[in-house]
């Protein structure tokens, strides 16, 4: 079957890569001049097996009103009149109870553990080098409040079976010993040791290499007009160069979805939510991480990505923009020199993406009401640490094969 497959950020050519192993042939188009150049180009590096929670959670609204009072905060919200960012916030505010966000909770574990496993056999077959590490996540609270909020997180982890320790701040500093310096700043961890590190873009690029090898096309350079149907059927879509036809259409063009979408009467609730990076060379080993801390107070992680540290997190609503705001910049500095300060922050390479945020946290995976266009988007934070579990589920379902993990609630009839 031809199919082509929009957007050639890290679930873009995961799927691609999936779609081509089943014996598709395949034709990714992306508006950038080569893979992973927007929102997967400097994310967090994280890949968060286990750390993998709905921004959507019971206590959120009164945490955001506080956060937006802080000088580092881990939420920006800058209102604007935008019917599409109005919805996205009520959705996401309905999401906010203990019932849904286990829900959610649950799904996005089912589609990370299984992305664990995919990516595991992916690195088997390829030999797929990323300045990748194995060696957990440590979700590290400065205060009491936020290591008794863990218990919930536990006992979700403990119910879909995946292994996590709760740490008092000497196991903290066995995991990351250059913590030992910040030890009074320190209440406790949580550590979810099958977690794993490396760098998206990397990673990426790697695999549209060896996608190219099993056949993959890649068009560059063309910027998408829309898609087009006959009868009620995908078949192709326009470009600002050319119109390709394909039995098959896989959009995964993360915030930028929804529009290519709604022509078709597909209204989609996926919304940007601007996160910020900062990469350093490391100076001094001793006082930089070994893997991914996750300083919960910021909601900023810091990983080691070979010789740099990556600093990233925060969520800024503010719509579809990319300026760099240097307050976002000092949050980043501040949180990284205060438990990891063996970073050249004066060559520091700052930088912005937009991540494709669902309501309900959980990405939309599977066909839609149009037969023939499929949907692998909207992961939110977490498109690196899903992409490989996503590709390969979604290209079971062009192929009309039975999926390997429960598939019936990811798709975008869950918003009918």
């Amino acid at each position: 079957m031809k199919v082509i497959v929009l957007g050639s950020g890290v679930v873009g050519v995961t799927s691609a890569w999936y779609l081509a192993k089943a014996g598709h042939e395949v034709t990714v188009i992306d508006r950038q001049e080569g893979p992973a150049l927007e929102t997967s180009f400097a994310n967090a590096g994280e890949v968060s097996f286990g750390y993998c929670s709905p921004w959507a959670a019971p206590g959120i609204p009164m945490k955001a009103v506080k956060w937006l009072m802080m000088e580092h905060a881990p939420l920006i919200l800058r209102p604007k009149i935008d019917r599409a960012m109005l919805s996205w916030l009520v959705r996401m505010l309905r999401n906010c109870t203990s019932a849904r966000y286990a829900v959610n909770k649950s799904r996005m574990l089912r589609i990370a553990d299984y992305s664990r496993l995919s990516l595991a056999e992916l690195r088997a077959e390829t030999g797929i080098g990323y300045d990748e590490r194995m060696q957990g996540t440590l979700q590290l609270f400065r205060t009491e409040a936020q290591l008794a909020g863990s218990v919930k997180d536990v006992k979700a982890l403990n119910a879909d079976g995946v292994p996590c320790e709760l740490l008092d701040p000497e196991g903290c500093i066995r995991v990351e010993p250059a913590l030992a310096h910040a030890r009074d700043r320190i209440v406790g961890g949580l550590h979810t040791p099958l977690d794993e590190t490396g760098d998206c873009f990397k990673f990426t690029n790697a695999l549209a290499g060896l996608a190219a090898q099993k056949g993959v096309r890649f068009l560059w350079g063309e910027t998408i007009r829309h898609l087009l149907s006959e009868g009620g059927r995908a078949t192709g879509v326009v470009t600002d160069k050319a119109t390709h036809r394909a039995d098959a259409v896989v959009v995964c063009l993360g915030s930028h979805s929804p529009q290519l979408l709604r022509p078709l009467g597909l209204r989609l609730p996926v919304y940007p939510v601007k996160g910020y990076s900062l990469t350093l060379p490391i100076t001094d080993a001793g006082r930089a991480p070994e893997s991914t801390i996750m300083d919960e107070s910021y909601k900023i992680a810091i990983t080691r990505l070979g010789d740099r540290i990556r600093v990233g997190g925060m969520a800024e609503i503010s719509g579809y923009n990319n300026r760099l705001e240097a307050p976002r910049r000092r949050t980043l500095e501040h949180s990284v020199t205060d438990l990891f300060p063996g970073g050249d922050l004066a060559r520091g390479e700052f930088w912005s993406g937009l991540r494709p945020m669902t309501p309900d946290g959980t990405p939309v995976i599977g066909p839609t009401q149009v037969t023939g266009l499929y949907l692998n988007t909207g992961h939110g934070t977490l498109g690196w640490t899903m992409s490989c579990g996503s590709g390969r589920l979604l290209a079971d379902l062009v192929s009309g094969r039975a999926p390997e993990i429960d598939a019936r609630d990811l798709g975008i009839s869950r918003y009918a």
